[in-house]
């Protein structure tokens, strides 16, 4: 069945798959798992499909189940176990402790479940250089797998520290969707050539929406930061080693959420770069599967079983004798074995081996002597 064919059939089985963890709620008084509208909207419009991972229990042991994987995209979620990085350098008390969870009680409840998940696909994407898009949380989560750490409470940890200009508020409860800071791009950077047409050349800045309380700390080392907040905090990083999506490599993580940086009224973006973080790690991830499906789709010399392996065997040995005589000029002595390998060429042995493995039938890897014993 050709490609146009199976389209109308089975998308599913022609479209890069990407993997998406589900975020759990309560509804009704029953656990539900979702994942937010914009990120699969985005991810369908520009040629991928998501699959979604559920968390439930046990998941983590079944992720060889969801191959092939072409991308993994990480977003929402609760703060990520701290026993995952170095989180003693906080120095919080537990009445500070307490605090910070009554500020910000939705998102400060543990979900270990989603913790191994989402930490075992993203070391996944680094062994394999599987393109990943990190947001939000995913980004913390990409900085962790690769050994950096986080701020526990940015207020508490950075903003109250740094000069008052200086201060930014990550979270608003207030203004949740129309919240907006300042950031300020670094040149030469993914996030600089999306959005270059809407940054001042001297400035660097553009505004964005912020929903977190915590954040990147100690950046890993093989990153390299793409934006600061005016306090400091990284607002997004890359691989340079692992960015070309043209040729399948996107490992990135963005503190804010682009998909969500839109006109209330309209649904408009705010800028026309917001988009490009989704669309170019789509197209990683499409030549991905590309490169997947080519190494994969090189034959593999066919097991015999041992009445092929006999047959092949003796064919090889008679063509080997014909090919001494005729470099030699004269006998052998071996010419009664001559006969096998001319009934070869005169019967199709094509009812012992498929047609398109017939060449390697003939060319598998043995050593000469081996096969004329």
């Amino acid at each position: 069945m050709s490609r146009g064919e199976m389209a109308s059939s089975d998308l599913s089985m022609i479209l890069p798959r990407v993997l998406i963890v589900s975020r759990r709620t309560v509804r009704k008084n029953k656990f539900v798992d979702f994942v937010g509208e914009y990120h699969l909207d985005l991810i369908v419009s520009y040629g991928a499909v998501p699959v979604i991972v559920p968390r439930v229990s046990g998941v983590h042991m079944l992720l060889e189940s969801f191959e092939p994987i072409h991308g993994v995209l990480l977003c929402e979620g609760e703060d990520i176990d701290p026993s995952h990085y170095d989180a003693e350098l906080s120095g919080f008390s537990p009445e500070e402790l307490e605090e910070i969870r009554k500020v910000h009680a939705s998102d400060t409840s543990i979900d270990r479940e989603k913790d191994t998940i989402e930490l075992r696909l993203a070391k996944l994407c680094l062994e394999r250089n599987i393109p990943y898009l990190g947001i939000c949380r995913g980004s913390q989560v990409l900085n962790v797998a690769c050994g950096g750490t986080l701020y526990q409470d940015v207020e508490k940890e950075l903003s109250k520290k740094v000069p008052e200009e200086q201060r930014v508020a990550h979270m608003d409860y207030e203004n949740y969707d129309g919240h907006r800071h300042v950031i300020k791009v670094l040149k030469n950077t993914p996030l600089h050539q999306w959005f270059k047409h809407s940054l001042e050349e001297d400035e660097m800045e553009m505004m964005v929406n912020s929903y977190h309380h915590q954040g990147v700390s100690k950046l890993a080392q093989r990153f390299v930061p793409m934006a600061f907040a005016p306090d400091g905090l990284i607002e997004g990083f890359y691989d340079p080693d692992a960015y070309n999506p043209e040729e399948g490599k996107f490992i990135m993580g963005l503190q804010f959420h682009p998909e969500r940086m839109r006109n209330q009224d309209s649904d408009d973006f705010d800028y026309p770069g917001c988009p490009s973080a989704y669309k170019e790690f789509v197209k990683a991830v499409i030549a991905y599967e590309k490169k997947l499906n080519r190494s994969e789709s090189v034959l593999k010399a066919p097991k015999l079983n041992q009445e092929l392996e006999k047959k092949r065997r003796i064919i090889v040995k008679s063509f080997s004798i014909a090919r001494n005589m005729y470099s030699s000029g004269g006998g052998t002595g071996q010419e009664s074995e001559l006969q096998v390998g001319a009934e070869f060429l005169e019967v199709s042995f094509y009812e012992f081996i498929d047609r398109d493995r017939y060449d390697l039938f003939m060319n598998l890897d043995a050593p000469l002597e081996c096969i004329c014993m």
